[in-house]
C-alpha cells in the first residue's frame, strides 16, 4: 500500500476507438504486385463490366482513393480515346507507381481474360454450337444492369453529401441531353465541359 503522501499515478484509459471515414484513405500506396494482383482480381470478377468492381475494390476494399477522387479520375478518363476503364487503369497504376504501375494494374486487367477468351475460343471454333450458353449469358444481363446502375449511384452520393447543387444539375442536363433527348455525345461534351469548367472557376473565386 503507498504511502499517504506519495503521487498518484494517472493511469490513462484508451477511448473509444473511431473507425475512418468512408472517404478517408487508410492504406499505403500498392506496390506493382498488388496493382497486378487487384486489377486481376477486378477483371476475373468483373461479368458484365468492370467498373462496379474496380471502384469497390479501390474505394471500399483498399481504400486507395477517396470516392472523389475516383469519381474525378474516372470523369478525366471519359475524354481519353479508348475504353473508358483501360484508361482508368493507366491512369491509377500512373499515379502511384509511375509507369510501371500503370503497365502493372493494365497487364493484371487484361491479362486473365484475354487469356481465357483465347482458350474459349478455340474451344468454340472446335466444338461449334453453343446455344445454351448464350441463353444463360441473356439471363445474366439483368444482372449486369443492376451492378451498373448500383455504382452509378455510388459515384452520385459524394454529390449528395456535398450538396452540390451545380454538379446535380450538369449530370441531370447531360443526361437528359444524351439519355433522352438522343443529342450526339461529343456535341454535347463539346458544351456541357465548358460551361462547367468556367461555373467551377467562378465559384472557387468566390469561395476564396
Amino acid at each position: 500500500m503507498p504511502p499517504p503522501d506519495s503521487a498518484s499515478v494517472a493511469v490513462p484509459v484508451p477511448g473509444p476507438v473511431s473507425s475512418p471515414a468512408p472517404d478517408s484513405l487508410t492504406s499505403p500506396p500498392p506496390s506493382l504486385l498488388e496493382l497486378f494482383v487487384a486489377f486481376a482480381k477486378m477483371s476475373l470478377a468483373g461479368f458484365g463490366g468492370v467498373l462496379v468492381f474496380a471502384r469497390r475494390a479501390i474505394v471500399e476494399q483498399h481504400r486507395w482513393m477517396t470516392a472523389e477522387e475516383f469519381n474525378e479520375t474516372f470523369a478525366l478518363c471519359h475524354f481519353l480515346p479508348g475504353p473508358n476503364i483501360v484508361n482508368l487503369t493507366m491512369v491509377f497504376g500512373s499515379r502511384f507507381r509511375g509507369l510501371a504501375g500503370g503497365l502493372a494494374a493494365f497487364t493484371g486487367l487484361l491479362g486473365p481474360p484475354t487469356t481465357i477468351m483465347t482458350v474459349l475460343a478455340t474451344l468454340y471454333a472446335r466444338f461449334g454450337d453453343v446455344d445454351a450458353l448464350r441463353r444463360i449469358l441473356a439471363g445474366v444481363s439483368c444482372v449486369a444492369v443492376g451492378l451498373l446502375l448500383s455504382v452509378v449511384f455510388r459515384m452520385m452520393m459524394p454529390l449528395f453529401r456535398k450538396r452540390d447543387a451545380v454538379g446535380l444539375v450538369f449530370l441531370l442536363a447531360v443526361f437528359v441531353a444524351i439519355g433522352v433527348a438522343r443529342l450526339p455525345l461529343a456535341t454535347v461534351l463539346l458544351v456541357a465541359v465548358p460551361i462547367s469548367l468556367a461555373v467551377t472557376i467562378v465559384m472557387r473565386r468566390r469561395a476564396t
